[in-house]
Formats: structure tokens, C-alpha cells, sequence
């Protein structure tokens, strides 16, 4: 039997994954993750474990140090940005993930914000709940263009319900479907200048900066907007800040961030051309329901001396 780690926090006990992870023989331990752990307490969150299902708190090797029995850690969603890989894999613990569980809630929650911005509906809400009754005209969405970037299940997800509400739909991936015919496959500066909507769904950035930056916020059309799900780590946030000031785009809509929760001293907190979600576009009851079984099924087999079925230190 082991000790199984849960630090995401709307796991609880006496739910599916508890009663899944207790059929099997294991003890699910609980120490929600809601915001950052003092250091004595980082140092020994896995001593005695033997696997850990986690969201999206940051694993360093200096917290491995103390992990004497761990097998694996297990994130109950897609990005593993957050955990030092290299790390646990010098100490022999896998580390898994769970695509495929919450794509479709990611392209509800792009939709969403898509028609939130397209027909200005957080500021006419606001206006109304001061007392105004503001009547200026919004757009349709069909007909434009929807930029797409990335391709994954996210991706693909929010292509189709592009292509669904008529929408021109344009792709940039280095994993391009010919067969595809409802959308359109283009370089990335192509469907960066031409799209009305872009939406990132890809992974973070790396040693060659922002994939999003200065250069590219100004390549954009002035009435795009910039949706991002995917990674704060794509977008520089100051340049984006600056194209909001000065309408080099029309508007932004974040669902992560460099850092978060959004820091007080932020840029982009006095915008009212922007939207900002609290890096829950993944976050309905039916994707974490997935995810987190998903995250147990993955410590599972490799505590049962299996191979997990989606391993991202391999």
C-alpha cells in the first residue's frame, strides 16, 4: 500500500479518485495547495510518499531532496511547466500528466471569452450595474477570422467551434491535418496578421523569448484581440500592456499569467480593454472529474510497476 500525495485542491477525500486510489490499496494523504507553502513546509511535503497527484503548485529539486520513497507525481491536468522534470527523473520518479480531460472545457471557456469581448459584454454589465444603460453596437463573429495556434486536443476543440459559428479559421502548428478541410494550415506570421481573434494553445515559451512579444503584438490587425489559455509564459506582458494603451490591438483576454494571482503592481490591472479569468478555463466539474482520475489511474500503474499512459519525463 502506498501514500499517495494530494495537493490539488478540489480533490477531497470520499471523493472518486479517494475511492478509486482506496480500491487499489493506497492511502491518500491531503494538503491542499492554495497558495505558496513556507519553506520548512515545501522541504518536507513528500517525505513518506510514494506518489503525488498535483495541480499546478511548483515542484523544485530542492523539495525532492526529502522524497526518500517517491515513485511519481502525477498532474491532475495537461501543463507540467511547474515541475522540475529533470530533477525528478535524476531521482527516479516519473511524472505524468492528463491530456485529453479538459480540451473541450478550455474552448468553451475561448468561446466565451471570444463573445465576451466581441459584444463588449463585461463592460456593458458593469455599466449597467452603475446604473447606465449603454446601447453601442458589438460584431458578429461569423465571418471573421479565428487565429488559431497550437493544435493540440485545446486547439482542435476551439477550431471546431469556430468553424461551427462561420467562422474563417486559421491554424498555425507544426503538426498541420491536410486533411482537414474546415480549417486553413498557415505559417505563424500569417495567421498572426490576419486573425481578428488569436487564440494561443501552445506550450510556454522558452530560451528564445516570448512568443508573443513586441514585434508581434504590433504585427497584429489594431481591432484583434489576443486570447491566451494556454501558458502565461508566451506573453510579454509589459509590451501587451503597452498595445492595450495605445491601441496598436483593440483587446486581450488572459486566462494565465506570468505570475498569479495577478500582482497588484500589474500593468495590466487598470486596463479596460482587457479580460482577465482566474486560470480556470479548464476548471469545470466534468474536466476535473477526468483529470483527476486520470492523475490516479497514472500513480496507480506506476506504484503497480506499470507504464502510465501519458509519462512527460520520457
Amino acid at each position: 500500500m502506498g501514500r499517495i500525495l494530494i495537493t490539488t485542491d478540489y480533490l477531497t477525500s470520499g471523493d472518486e479518485v479517494y475511492r478509486l486510489l482506496r480500491r487499489y490499496g493506497h492511502e491518500p494523504v491531503y494538503s491542499p495547495y492554495t497558495g505558496a507553502r513556507q519553506p520548512g513546509a515545501r522541504k518536507t511535503l513528500f517525505h513518506g510518499i510514494d506518489g503525488a497527484i498535483m495541480a499546478s503548485e511548483p515542484v523544485t529539486a530542492d523539495m525532492l531532496t526529502a522524497a526518500d520513497s517517491m515513485k511519481v507525481i502525477a498532474r491532475s491536468g495537461v501543463g507540467y511547466d511547474s515541475i522540475d522534470v529533470q530533477a525528478a527523473a535524476a531521482r527516479g520518479i516519473r511524472v505524468c500528466n492528463a491530456p485529453g480531460t479538459n480540451h473541450h472545457s478550455v474552448a468553451e471557456h475561448v468561446l466565451g471569452l471570444i463573445i465576451m469581448t466581441a459584444r463588449r459584454l463585461h463592460e456593458v454589465t458593469a455599466a449597467v450595474r452603475e446604473g447606465h444603460w449603454p446601447r453601442e453596437a458589438g460584431h458578429e463573429l461569423r465571418g471573421a477570422t479565428l487565429g488559431i495556434i497550437g493544435y493540440g486536443p485545446s486547439g482542435r476543440a476551439t477550431a471546431n467551434l469556430g468553424v461551427a459559428l462561420g467562422m474563417t479559421v486559421l491554424v498555425s502548428t507544426a503538426h498541420p491535418a491536410p486533411d482537414t478541410s474546415a480549417v486553413r494550415f498557415a505559417d505563424l506570421d500569417t495567421v498572426i496578421s490576419e486573425a481578428d481573434y488569436l487564440s494561443l494553445h501552445t506550450r510556454g515559451g522558452n530560451s528564445t523569448g516570448k512568443l508573443i512579444d513586441a514585434s508581434r503584438l504590433e504585427a497584429m490587425k489594431p481591432t484583434a484581440v489576443l486570447i491566451n489559455t494556454a501558458r502565461g509564459s508566451l506573453v510579454d506582458e509589459d509590451a501587451l500592456a503597452h498595445a492595450l494603451s495605445d491601441g496598436t490591438i483593440a483587446g486581450a483576454a488572459l486566462d494565465v499569467l506570468e505570475t498569479e494571482p495577478l500582482p497588484g503592481d500589474s500593468p495590466l490591472r487598470d486596463l479596460d480593454n482587457i479580460l482577465i479569468t482566474s486560470h480556470l478555463a479548464g476548471q469545470t466539474t466534468e474536466a476535473r472529474t477526468r483529470a483527476g482520475l486520470a492523475a490516479a489511474h497514472a500513480v496507480i500503474d506506476v506504484l503497480a510497476n506499470g507504464q502510465p499512459a501519458h509519462p512527460v519525463d520520457r
